[in-house]
């Protein structure tokens, strides 16, 4: 079970370059869905037609994307200046590796006198051993790409990663699909582009697909380490049920639907508001007349950096809703 969920993690795939990935997840569920497309923005939607007259039409929605660094400019000494492809933590950069899509590794330095300060990306750069600029451009080219590299672990259902945002999501929105069995509803499990640079993909596959209901799959942070914020999720907690965050309140209807489904198969679960982020139910319930949306959230720790951590029970509980989720009758 959680070897492919590793596979998923380690597909370096940031937003708007998620090729390899969708490529992988399309493999992975070809057979398990009547229908695999691929839209314009890059959207895999999988398409499980219901077997009843009066199911409705349900998105699941999980983002491919992994934030990263695009290089900007290459100077003299081959030392390349770089963008934030997502949200970065600039203060945490210094010293980590990142991986171009070309399999390129270079290290993030900072300027010496930004060194023990919040350094502003402008005083950051990547070095990737290049005596100068044209051996530097040999390799990378302005606009190519990289990602955090960060090995995946596992022992004891703890799980440390890089890129558990969010392919823990598209983890369990493929087991999901893979138990969804004979359900009257007709469902479309939808593996976004885009999230991290603003829910783009997420919008344009709802505007296409108009569902009835909608359920965005993402991590969210936890309140559980030392002098957190104060936040009701934690680690071993069971399936967060979003209340709300800063991009939506979770229609309530679909909230006490989810709660229901939860109780009724006696799957652990626990209430989300999270006030410092947003997921694609942010752009999916605002999409078209709007939709009913609600978030089947992973507790995790530690997001955006190389090491997110996140436990295998929460995992399980998120596939259980969700695939549960799917196989209720909705009103």
């Amino acid at each position: 079970m959680i070897k492919l969920l590793e596979k998923l993690t380690q597909i370096n795939a940031p937003s708007g370059r998620e090729d390899a990935v969708r490529a992988f997840i399309e493999k992975e569920i070809k057979d398990c869905c009547d229908e695999v497309t691929t839209d314009a923005l890059g959207n895999l939607i999988a398409h499980k037609k219901g077997n009843g007259k009066n199911g409705k039409k349900i998105m699941f929605a999980a983002h491919m994307d992994e934030i990263g660094v695009i290089a900007k400019t290459i100077d003299e000494n081959g030392f390349i200046r770089f963008g934030a492809v997502g949200g970065l933590y600039t203060k945490e950069l210094v010293h980590r590796r990142v991986e171009f899509l070309n399999g390129i590794v270079g290290v993030i330095g900072s300027e010496e006198e930004a060194f023990n300060k919040k350094a502003a990306i402008e005083k950051l750069y990547i070095d990737i051993g290049a005596k100068n600029k044209a051996a530097a451009e040999r390799k990378v080219g302005v606009g190519d790409m990289a990602v955090f590299r960060g090995a995946y672990y596992e022992k004891r259902g703890t799980i440390i990663s890089k890129a558990l945002d969010n392919r823990a999501g598209c983890y369990i929105l493929i087991e999901a699909l893979k138990r969804a069995q004979n359900s009257e509803n007709d469902l479309y499990f939808v593996f976004t582009s885009q999230e991290e640079v603003g829910l783009r993909g997420a919008r344009t596959a709802a505007f296409s697909i108009e569902p009835d209901y909608a359920i965005a799959v993402d991590v969210t942070d936890t309140g559980d380490t030392p002098n957190a914020p104060a936040m009701a999720v934690k680690i071993g907690g069971g399936a967060a049920i979003k209340v709300m965050d800063r991009s939506v309140l979770c229609d309530s209807d679909v909230r006490s639907m989810m709660i229901e489904t939860a109780r009724k198969n006696d799957i652990p679960y626990q209430l989300e508001i999270m006030t410092d982020g947003g997921t694609d139910a942010g752009a999916i319930h605002l999409s078209g007349a709007g939709v009913k949306t609600g978030g089947i959230s992973l507790a995790t720790r530690y997001i955006h950096s190389p090491s997110e951590t996140a436990d295998a029970g929460d995992i399980e509980a998120c596939v259980k809703l969700a695939a549960a989720l799917a196989a209720e009758k909705w009103r």
